[in-house]
């Protein structure tokens, strides 16, 4: 057997930009997190790496990032999405002064090589496939090169069990697992199918519950999200799945409950419904995207138009499951201001937590390569700047719309002051909870879930010190839920510590579009008095 050489590998996860819809940090800090998401990616990565080989993981938006953390590694491995390209590049950079080689992977370096050429190695796809060739190459004395996985090959029943114990897990409001890679559908603007393909590929129980014996071996108990970007692909080899997982969270005496992303056709399954129900589902992450169904039509999403999506989402809330909801403005589909029509569907709907986000043109979709033939495309469109940027609330539409940008705008405005308003926001929680139904669902939260550190009074206290403005509002939600539906109390609560960020977001990203619109306004006027010049001088 060859002989592997020890390695010092420095694993660092790059910051988000603080000025995010998914950081929500208010809500992290009232149970003592600092960061809702642990880094599966990074940590999937490592379990690949040779077992001689010395690890350490460093989260960007958890702690700092010493000098002596880049002295004591031989390499650094980073990479992640788009939104954290800034701080990817930076990092590259600062490696590099103190002589440190650097690893780059993850999907926006898959769909953008070119951004990252600055860095050592590339290794781009799924890392199943290519990081043994890439661990080779590294041993073999190369430093430098591109290594790319075949795509939509992988065979994840070989993935490994990634390396929770990396984590540090009272840094995180949950942890996360996969069980699928790719979705069967075909949305013009999503990059998914370009990264995983339209045919998903599934884990078997075993290898899940293995995941799930070693979460629970250490010592972690709470909110375990699966981070398929659509849970229910397979639906035959889903169900199957989580009837062992009902046995298995039966025999724990059920230490997670479960967030996933899935597609509204869940809705129309009730066998399905029932088995997340049973098995401790409480959260469901759907992509609306529009209310009208020629966007849905002319955007591929056409499943969204086969059903009544309020009473879909309405039937979801029937089995003990929230919803939080995707949604985007500025298709090109939109002839007239659908302000009004999505504002309204999200009140019918009962969403109180909606993304609701300017269309982006991601690297290698669908939706990219049609603008680029068009020739609507900014240049540098995959270039994500670092200045007014968190994520697509702020710097979407980076292409050329068909309807006025400016009437795009206002209508993103409009919606983000409808719905994030305090009273529409309150009145969705109460609504919601008439819905929800939590009946045979475990009544405490397990020994050892970070939750329990704050009860739910102390909670809504805690809220009201932070927004006095609004205590007697979210008092009588929180006094209406406790007498009408008490197995609901928890989640309508976490709802409303969620408004401590989505309150002061909503407003910082209404801001940012004020600014747009104001700029575009100054160019118009600019351009009108230029106009107005070259008439007298002509005259």
């Amino acid at each position: 057997m060859k002989e592997v050489a020890s390695c010092n590998v420095l694993m660092i996860y790059p910051r988000f930009k603080a000025e995010s819809f998914w950081n929500y940090p208010e809500a992290c800090e009232l149970v003592g997190a600092r960061y809702p998401a642990a880094p599966l990616g990074l940590v999937t990565v490592a379990s690949l790496l040779p077992r001689e080989w010395n690890i350490r993981l460093v989260n960007r938006n958890t702690e700092e990032l010493s000098d002596e953390d880049i002295a004591w590694s031989d390499m650094v491995m980073t990479g992640g999405m788009i939104t954290q390209q800034p701080d990817t590049l930076d990092l590259i950079e600062r490696a590099h002064i103190m002589g440190t080689p650097v690893v780059v992977g993850g999907p926006d370096a898959t769909s953008s090589p070119h951004v990252y050429r600055s860095a050592d190695f590339l290794v781009l796809g799924e890392a199943e496939g290519i990081m043994q060739t890439f661990v080779d190459a590294w041993e073999s004395g190369q430093r430098s090169g591109m290594f790319t996985a075949p795509k939509f090959q992988i065979d994840v029943t070989k993935s490994p069990i990634p390396r929770f114990d990396l984590l540090k897990f009272e840094h995180y409001l949950y942890v996360g697992l996969q069980f699928s890679r790719g979705c069967p559908f075909t949305c013009e603007f999503c990059d998914i199918i370009e990264l995983y393909g339209r045919v998903p590929r599934t884990k078997t129980a075993a290898q899940v519950f293995a995941e799930l014996d070693a979460l629970y071996s250490m010592g972690y108990r709470g909110h375990v999200d699966f981070v398929d970007d659509n849970l229910i692909g397979n639906k035959k080899v889903v169900k199957a799945f989580l009837a062992e997982l009902i046995t298995w969270q039966e025999a724990h005496d059920f230490p997670f409950e479960f967030s996933t992303e899935a597609s509204i056709n869940l809705a129309e399954d009730t066998e399905l419904l029932e088995l997340m129900k049973r098995a401790n589902f409480f959260l469901v992450f759907i992509g609306i995207e529009s209310p009208d169904p020629e966007t849905l039509i002319a955007t591929k999403k056409r499943q969204n138009t086969r059903r009544d999506l309020v009473e879909s989402i309405h039937k979801i809330y029937s089995y003990g499951m929230m919803v939080t909801a995707g949604f985007i403005v500025g298709f090109d589909s939109e002839k007239h201001s659908i302000a009004d029509a999505m504002a309204d569907f999200i009140e019918a709907a009962a969403i109180p937590v909606c993304m609701v986000g300017l269309l982006y043109a991601l690297p290698n979709t669908q939706l990219t390569r049609r603008l680029q033939q068009e020739g609507r495309l900014h240049p540098g469109h995959d270039i994500m700047p670092d200045v007014d940027a968190g994520d697509q609330c702020t710097s979407g539409l980076n292409f050329d719309t068909l309807r006025p940008l400016r009437d795009v705008l206002d209508d993103y405005r409009r919606i983000l002051q409808r719905v994030y308003d305090p009273v529409a926001y309150v009145g969705r929680i109460n609504r919601l909870v008439s819905l929800l139904d939590r009946s045979d669902r475990p009544r405490d939260l397990p020994k050892g879930d970070a939750r329990r550190k704050v009860g739910a009074v102390e909670t809504v206290n805690k809220v009201f010190n932070k927004l006095p403005e609004l205590r007697d509002a979210f008092w009588q939600t929180f006094m209406n839920c406790a007498k009408t539906n008490p197995q609901a109390l928890r989640l309508a609560v976490s709802l409303m510590a969620m408004y401590l960020h989505l309150g002061p977001y909503s407003r910082y990203v209404i801001g940012a579009i004020d600014r747009r619109i104001d700029e575009l306004d100054r160019d118009t006027n600019q351009n009108w008095l230029r106009y107005q010049s070259s008439i007298s001088a002509e005259g």
